[in-house]
Order: C-alpha cells, then structure tokens, then sequence
C-alpha cells in the first residue's frame, strides 16, 4: 500500500474495517489459542458495542482452544451440517448456492474480488463478506471503495441478512464464546445500516 492510499482512509474507516477483519477471522475457523488471547486483551467501553467487545473477552479469558474448536463445529460444521448455516443464499432463499451467490459472484468479478485458493465454501459464506467488507474499505481490491459502492456492495449481500445471521448466532444452543460474537455482530450491522441510511440523507 503506498502512502498516498494509506491518506486517503479516514481513522474511523480502518477501525471498522479491522472490526470486519476480526468478525471474518473469528468466523472463519475455530479461535486459536493465539485469538483467544487476542480477544482477552479487549477492553470495552459503555457503548452497546464496546459492552459486546467486553462480553467477548471476559469469555475468551476462561475459554480454552479445544472447547472453541467443539463449540465451533457444533455450531457451523456438525454431523451432516452445524446448527447454524452462515451462508447469504440459505437465509435469504431457504436453500444453499442460490441467486444471492450468483449475484455476489458477479459483483465480485465487477470489483476484482477472487476466492482464495484454498477456500472450498461458497463465497456468501458470513466470514467471506466481512473479509470483502474490510478489503473493499482498505482498497485490498484496487483502490479503496467510495462509501456508495461500500453501500451498494453492503446492501445487497450483507444488510439483507447479516444481523438476522448474528440473532441467531447469539442465542444458538451451542453458542458460548460466540454468543458474543453474534452480539458484537449484531450491534455491528446496526451501526453500519444507520451510518449508510445517514449518507442517504446527507
């Protein structure tokens, strides 16, 4: 990243693009010990987010790899399937690998964005679009993305079902560490839709 780029993101975009990143990384695999730590050294403040982010590393604290390895495949991976399906096409069309994933592939293409070599799940998976949020902020893709295309990218393939996702994160059965991490989601996408319906009306 040159310099010039990194001038032209504002502090508070790179905070929420980092926000996005760990949401994506948390969701992306079971929590290493080394994340673990990472999220026990957070400290909130008195904002319904930052009591969210309190939450998570009062939990992370007393959290130990292998018991978030098992939460985390009861949760998403399971004997068959997990307890949860994190994917765009399933909340929004009842069925996997549906028109939400042709349209979040063709947007892709539109903004240069590829998969990973060695990601095998479809790409409207929840921890693939916070790491294209993040990307799309911080100009991963190109240079980074005006706050309309952050929008339109945002509202069609995240707002639609993201918070509904981190719902049902927070009080899945299994859930324990990341029942905070669907709070911290949660609170998270509803920051992000007022702060995009502001921009509409500015």
């Amino acid at each position: 990243m040159t310099m010039a780029t990194a001038l032209e993101i504002a502090e508070e975009d790179r905070l929420r693009a980092d926000l996005y990143d760990f949401l994506g990384a948390l969701l992306a695999a079971p929590a290493s010990a080394e994340m673990l730590k990472k999220c026990a050294a957070l400290s909130g403040d008195d904002s319904d987010l930052g009591q969210a982010i309190g939450a998570l590393a009062r939990v992370a604290r007393v959290s130990k790899p292998k018991a978030v390895e098992t939460e985390f495949n009861a949760l998403f991976i399971g004997l068959g399937r997990g307890e949860l399906l994190p994917y765009a096409s399933y909340y929004l069309t009842g069925f996997l690998n549906e028109k939400p994933l042709a349209q979040l592939r063709q947007d892709m293409a539109a903004q240069q964005i590829t998969r990973a070599e060695n990601v095998y799940e479809p790409e409207d998976n929840i921890a693939s679009l916070m790491e294209m949020m993040s990307g799309l902020i911080l100009g991963r893709f190109g240079a980074p993305a005006a706050l309309n295309v952050q929008k339109t990218f945002w509202n069609k393939h995240i707002g639609p079902w993201a918070a509904h996702f981190f719902s049902d994160l927070e009080a899945a059965q299994h859930s324990v560490l990341y029942a905070s991490v669907g709070t911290i989601g949660r609170v998270f996408m509803e920051i992000e839709r007022e702060a995009f319906r502001m921009t509409a009306e500015a």
